[in-house]
């Protein structure tokens, strides 16, 4: 199973939030919100790609498509289905 979400980017952090019943949500820590209504949303926090993403890739993605493939690749490689690591 791959997962990245605001409780972890890994499946035990994420199950281990879920079973807590933590929820992820806080004040919003990434930019500047002043000038927004909300201040509050499910962030993800201190992900890396690691070697999932080349870091050439990395630079041109944006970050949820990051985030979607690299929760992608995490299933395929739990699942011992052959990954693409490049």
């Amino acid at each position: 199973m791959g997962v990245v979400s605001s409780l972890g980017d890994e499946l035990e952090p994420f199950f281990d939030g879920l079973c807590a019943g933590r929820s992820g949500v806080g004040p919003i820590e990434a930019f500047d919100c002043a000038g927004w209504s909300t201040r509050i949303a499910g962030e993800v926090k201190d992900f890396a790609p690691g070697d999932l993403v080349s870091k050439k890739m990395a630079r041109r993605l944006d970050r949820s498509i990051m985030f979607t493939l690299v929760a992608g690749k995490k299933a395929l490689l739990d699942g011992g289905l052959p990954v693409d690591l490049r």
